[in-house]
């Protein structure tokens, strides 16, 4: 396993981080256990989840998952680098959402009882508050880390502005601010180069992108469906629809190069600027297989041409607009 700071900190994590999405509602918990313990055993050490994750009928049921694996010892929680997310909507109370600095605290709180453990070592903003202002977030944290509730912060869903806002901010109270950042990120979804991986770059955020295979589109979806192995419907069967000539180059080019395409397209992430570690989120032990496998997959500067040939992206950046 390959390993690498997040960000500026001295935090070092995997070069895949397993994402639990899926623990809950399509992975069953003893699956979801096994899953776990086979990341840690092949090297992964970074594990994300939220605290609405787990559908509206049973939002934190992940993170109880999580926690009830934690709770079997075997020094899995001293073995993991883990973070959670709060933004989003628990219950129907006032005051049970967002960011602002009782949430903070009462989110914080519920979910370290759902995960058993005492710190979080990531804690992230899972979209931006626009009417919380940053002096009160940042109150919220700096009290949480003073009581060793968590050790860092990180976004998710933030547009460069964003990241300015809060770092410039941070930077006035004498604080760290964010180390990462959680984006959509793959080959056919590249807004982010615009301007938030300058900005992380500025600022010294780690970029963790989230849907690295565009929800399987990257993932070999057109021999899939040739095969009978998958059929999309709704909304990424018209973006399969709109794009399926650029994915039938990729998947031949794919094949050129002795690759599945899903591991293309993890390893063309792990070759960007800023990008510390994409987010897999699978449903079965063989899907983790198949992302680690990407690990040891090198794209040549030809291949990586070829690929930006396929699905351009913003290589003038933060300018392009400009230009």
């Amino acid at each position: 396993m390959q390993y690498t700071h997040l960000g500026r900190s001295g935090l070092k994590v995997s070069r895949l981080c397993l994402g639990s999405m899926n623990f809950g509602p399509q992975t069953d918990e003893a699956a979801a256990h096994s899953m776990m313990d086979s990341a840690q055993e092949s090297g992964i050490n970074f594990f994300d989840t939220a605290n609405v994750y787990g559908g509206t009928g049973h939002r934190g049921w992940t993170e109880e998952i999580i926690g009830r694996w934690f709770a079997q010892g075997g020094e899995r929680r001293e073995r993991t680098v883990l973070a959670t997310k709060l933004y989003g909507t628990m219950t129907d109370r006032p005051n049970e959402s967002k960011l602002s600095a009782l949430n903070i605290r009462r989110a914080l709180d519920a979910s370290l009882k759902r995960l058993q453990t005492d710190y979080i070592d990531v804690y992230q903003f899972h979209h931006v508050d626009r009417n919380t202002p940053w002096d009160e977030i940042w109150q919220g944290i700096e009290v949480a880390v003073q009581q060793g509730k968590i050790l860092y912060s990180g976004s998710s869903n933030f547009a460069g502005w964003h990241i300015a806002q809060a770092q410039e901010t941070a930077a006035r109270r004498n604080y760290t601010g964010l180390v990462s950042e959680q984006s959509i990120y793959n080959l056919l979804t590249r807004n982010v180069e615009l301007e938030v991986i300058p900005a992380a770059e500025q600022y010294g955020l780690g970029i963790i992108p989230w849907s690295p295979l565009h929800g399987g589109l990257l993932g070999g979806v057109l021999k899939k469906e040739r095969d009978g192995v998958r059929r999309l419907e709704g909304r990424a069967q018209e973006t399969l629809k709109k794009h399926s000539d650029q994915i039938q180059e990729y998947e031949d080019f794919a094949e050129e190069l002795g690759h599945e395409p899903g591991d293309v397209a993890l390893a063309w992430l792990l070759h960007q600027p800023a990008v510390t570690a994409p987010i897999v989120g699978p449903r079965t032990q063989e899907q983790l297989d198949a992302a680690i496998r990407a690990l040891d997959v090198t794209l040549n500067g030809d291949a990586l041409k070829r690929l930006d040939a396929i699905f351009p992206g913003h290589r003038t950046a933060p300018e392009d607009y400009a230009w």
